[in-house]
């Protein structure tokens, strides 16, 4: 609960402050932003599950948005970084639709 109440305050905070991202790092954010998405969506059907650690999360988290940045960041340097970008967001798009499906059975029953 805490970390939902933290969600929505950092939002809401962004939503009003709306602070502006560095030049240099605007092209990792949509890639960071995806990777913490999944990352949220795997906790909350690992809550659903049952299997929920919030070690886990935490670790997942940061993991997972160190680890996209830094494939799109050697991307740019080996002069592949669309093609890198676009591989990380395909595998994230399909772990987060994954996960999403999961917990609409979880939820529906269906």
């Amino acid at each position: 609960m805490i970390a939902a109440a933290g969600l929505l305050l950092g939002v809401l905070a962004g939503l009003l402050w709306q602070p502006d991202v560095p030049t240099g790092l605007e092209p990792y954010l949509p890639i960071a932003v995806v990777a913490a998405l999944d990352a949220v969506f795997g906790g909350l059907r690992a809550y659903l599950d049952g299997i929920f650690d919030d070690k886990v999360f935490v670790v997942s988290f940061v993991s997972n948005v160190v680890i996209a940045a830094g494939i799109v960041y050697l991307g740019d340097r080996l002069g592949v970084g669309g093609q890198l970008s676009t591989g990380v967001i395909v595998v994230l798009g399909i772990r987060i639709f994954s996960n999403v499906a999961a917990i609409r059975r979880h939820l529906f029953h269906a």
